[in-house]
């Protein structure tokens, strides 16, 4: 970021995606070098003097209080989950914390109870790096069956979601509307970057996915916020064909996600969605009974 902090290389990018028509800034006809807001007009919006705002934004002063930070939010039009992530980044300068890996994610035993429960329900359990670390067989079937079933229960082996939609064409090819996936899934990620700025494991991810996609790397920089909590999907199933699902993940607030897809009631969606409840069972049928079958049977069984 050519040594600007995190918070400035926000605030720019922002100010530049602001229209002076947009917030009733008169520009008298005249013919701008670049786009968005001056950072004059946006102090002013804001309150604070230009010099103040350009300190900011420079990383020359990481002292906003967060009151400023509120008065920046207003200016610059953010939405509830993007004031958030500027109080987050502004903490996140302000402590100059250390990268470092985190203990591995584990699901507890509860949210696995719950997983049981939603057996009619495709779910996922995602940690905050968004790792599979648990699904059902309808939520394997409906967003990664081309995948070993047991795989979340492998720490090494564990799917993320974030690289499957951005690298794994079978996971790409799921959502009619694969942009607006993507673009949800680097939302929420630029969310839990500023809340763990010491995760290594969460760093390294960003990083591969910058390297391997040309179309991450440019949502990235686009400094987009987006929590990751409630929306429509249309997918192509290979097996099914097309439904259109309610993606919806339910945190307690600490510890993983549970993420949920729901559709209509007497929909096509529905109809869709139990075809392939009733192919992952018949398929976990065969499973068991090839493992079955290679198993050595015991004397008694043999006699």
């Amino acid at each position: 970021m050519d040594g600007k902090t995190q918070l400035g290389d926000f605030l720019q990018t922002r100010r530049s995606q602001l229209r002076p028509e947009d917030i009733g800034v008169p520009t008298y006809g005249e013919r701008r070098r670049v786009p968005g807001l001056r950072r004059e007009e946006l102090a002013l919006l804001a309150g604070v003097s230009t010099s103040y705002y350009t300190r900011l934004e420079q990383g020359q002063s990481l002292s906003a209080s967060p009151g400023v930070l509120d008065a920046i939010a207003g200016a610059l039009r953010l939405d509830e989950s993007e004031r958030r992530y500027l109080h987050d980044l502004a903490r996140v300068d302000r402590r100059r914390t250390r990268s470092r890996r985190p203990a591995p994610e584990r699901v507890p035993e509860a949210t696995r109870q719950f997983l049981d429960v939603l057996g009619d329900v495709p779910s996922i359990v995602l940690g905050r790096r968004s790792d599979v670390l648990a699904w059902n067989r309808l939520g394997h079937a409906l967003f990664a069956g081309h995948l070993d079933f047991g795989a979340p229960d492998l720490p090494a082996q564990r799917p993320n979601m974030a690289r499957l939609v951005f690298l794994d064409g079978h996971v790409r090819d799921l959502y009619a509307d694969w942009p607006s996936k993507a673009r949800a899934v680097v939302g929420n990620l630029r969310l839990v970057a500023a809340q763990h700025p010491e995760d290594a494991a969460l760093h390294a991810l960003l990083g591969e996915l910058s390297a391997k996609s040309a179309e991450f790397a440019l949502m990235w920089a686009d400094h987009r916020v987006k929590a990751c909590t409630v929306a429509d999907y249309e997918m192509r199933h290979p097996l099914v064909g097309p439904l259109t699902v309610i993606q919806q993940s339910m945190s307690s607030g600490r510890g993983p996600v549970v993420v949920v897809a729901t559709t209509e009631a007497g929909s096509p969606s529905r109809a869709a969605l139990a075809l392939l409840a009733q192919t992952a069972g018949e398929g976990a049928a065969r499973a068991d009974l090839s493992s079955d079958a290679a198993r050595p049977r015991s004397r008694a069984d043999r006699d």
